[in-house]
């Protein structure tokens, strides 16, 4: 459990008040289970794009924040960047 300090932060850097139980969804993915944090990151880039062409700034930041976050997690090896075959 977050103290309310780290939810008021989460909330306002992301949109959530929980990002870990946020990422916690998302390897529970079928999307994550087969292509790995990747498509998810590309996926939240293209829902930033579109909330910035309706003036959605806001929305499009901590839409970013997200992707962000999930792309260090991969860098650090906690979450698998990608599945594809080599």
């Amino acid at each position: 459990m977050q103290n309310l300090s780290q939810q008021d932060r989460n909330l306002k850097m992301y949109g959530v008040t929980d990002i870990d139980a946020y990422v916690d969804n998302v390897v529970e993915t079928i999307t994550y289970q087969g292509c790995g944090v990747s498509m998810i990151i590309a996926g939240l880039m293209s829902d930033a794009q579109e909330q910035l062409q309706n003036n959605d700034n806001e929305s499009a930041r901590k839409t970013l924040n997200i992707a962000k976050n999930m792309l260090f997690r991969a860098a650090d090896g906690d979450l698998i960047f990608s599945r594809g075959k080599r």
